[in-house]
Formats: structure tokens, sequence, C-alpha cells
């Protein structure tokens, strides 16, 4: 199953992911316009595409390792990188934002290569690892009381591994201008999201354990690196997300939309509608 048909698989029921959990969290008001009422974007940054395109490639090198058991060509997953990232742009209705370690199109490939390269030459794992590619899996979420709400959780695990103690790890690929410290691994609730949800589904780890997880870090620079952080999620640090989800929903279903101003109102999508919205009804 692809993204695309896990995500609409997901829409049949009432739902909430990391991303609506994470945009409402930072900017409530956001949430209201691409979630509740769905305006247009206004513009996009860069790192959208761009991040979509790198993703869909080290996509690629998982699934033919995990099906045919051996490694793409590096030919073969940049070419995808690159048709991926030219249709976006070239599809793109809004103005695209460069940033500054990739200021145009030409720049923004020669970054991507290099990145890819770096993926390419660290990476250790062999097809055995590999448990499952893209895995979508949802999960009820219940209130403080552990009652079941109407709300499933969901979400797309990049890749699920088994280690060398045969116990399952999760993956999420990232890519990231800056290193990615330890403190902001463990806090990071993207993560937590995933282990809720793999340990909801108990034919990969007990409901109770703690799960194993990385992130697979491929750094923006002139010389691009593939970095490696590892972190656990425990049962209580689950919980405290599924509380943060549910405290979420309550906000919502309560109207609550207010804007937020913070680092991310650089790349926005929403900046006028914002600007403007106090003189809405």
């Amino acid at each position: 199953m692809s993204r695309k048909q896990a995500l609409q698989a997901f829409s049949q029921d009432l739902h909430i992911s990391h991303n609506q959990i994470f945009t409402y969290q930072n900017c409530s008001l956001k949430y209201k316009f691409q979630y509740i009422e769905g305006k247009p974007i206004e513009r996009v940054s860069i790192a959208l595409p761009f991040g979509s395109a790198i993703h869909s490639a080290i996509e690629m090198f998982y699934r033919t390792l995990k099906i045919k058991g051996q490694r793409e060509p590096i030919d073969a997953i940049t070419e995808r990188f690159e048709t991926c990232l030219e249709l976006d742009l070239d599809n793109a209705k809004v103005p695209v934002i460069f940033k500054k370690e990739t200021p145009d199109r030409k720049a923004t490939i020669e970054m991507g290569r290099g990145m890819l390269k770096a993926f390419y030459e660290s990476n250790t794992i062999t097809p055995e690892n590999i448990v499952d590619v893209e895995l979508p899996l949802s999960a009820r979420l219940y209130t403080d009381e552990s009652k079941p709400t109407d709300f499933l959780l969901v979400g797309i695990i990049d890749l699920l591994l088994v280690d060398d103690n045969q116990q399952i790890l999760i993956i999420d690929n990232k890519t990231a201008s800056k290193p990615l410290s330890q403190t902001t691994a463990a806090d990071d609730n993207q993560m937590t999201c995933y282990a809720y949800l793999l340990a909801s589904n108990k034919k990969y780890v007990f409901p109770t354990a703690d799960v194993k997880c990385r992130f697979d870090v491929l750094r923006k620079l002139k010389a691009p690196t593939f970095e490696q952080v590892s972190t656990v999620r425990t049962a209580d640090q689950r919980r405290r997300f599924a509380k943060i989800a549910s405290s979420v929903l309550s906000a919502i279903d309560a109207g609550i939309h207010i804007p937020q101003a913070s680092w991310m109102c650089v790349d926005c999508g929403f900046a006028s509608a914002c600007k403007s919205w106090h003189q809405q009804n």
C-alpha cells in the first residue's frame, strides 16, 4: 500500500494524525485554515517538495532491498529524487520559497544528490533487518478515564526494522540543516506517536514495553552527512502523548483557534490570511 492509499483509507474514519496535533499545538489558527476551512495555501517552502522527493527516493531504496534483496543503484534513487522534485516544482500553483542552503532549483538538486550519496554510502541495513516500509497504522485514542474516544490516531512509519538483538526498531527519516540533539530526539512527539501506534498493535511489541526508536538524519551541508540518533519511548511517554492528543481534540471541539507567532511564521502558507484574521467574522 502506498502512502497516498494509506491516507485515503484513514480518511474513511474520524482520525487525527501527529501532523494535525503538531499544527494545532504550534498555531491553532493555522490548523483552522488548513484542516477546517481548507484554505488554499499562498506559498510553499522548498523544504516541503525537497523533503518529499528525498523521502520518495529513500522509500524506493528500502522497498527494493526488502522485496528483491538487493540495493537499488545510486543513479536510480537519485533519478527518483530528481523526477519527484521537478514534477512538484513544475506543477506548483503558488510561489516556492527557496532557502539559503538551496537558493534555486539547480542548487536544490545538487544538494539532494549529495545527501543521497551520503545516505547510500553510510547505509548498512540488510534485507533481513527490514520488517516493513511505509507501514500504515491506526489505534484508538482514549480519555484520561480510559474511555475510548471516537477518534483513531493514525500514522505511517517510514521504516520498521528488527535489530541484531531481534528487537523491533522504528526508523524516522529526516532532512535537516542543524544536528538533531539527544534532548530533541527524546522529546519528539512524532516519534512518540509512532511508538503509541506500534505498541497498540500487539503483533509488534508488548503494549507496556519500551519501544526502540532511531532518527536517520540527512544533513543539508556543503558536504552532506548521514547521522543517526537513537532513543526509546516508554509506556508513560505514550500515555502522556495520548493525553496531549485528547486535549487537542477537546480544544478543537471548543472552537479555540488563535494565532501564535513563532519562527515557523516565516514559511507559513497562510501569512496573508493570518494578518487579516481579526477582520474576519
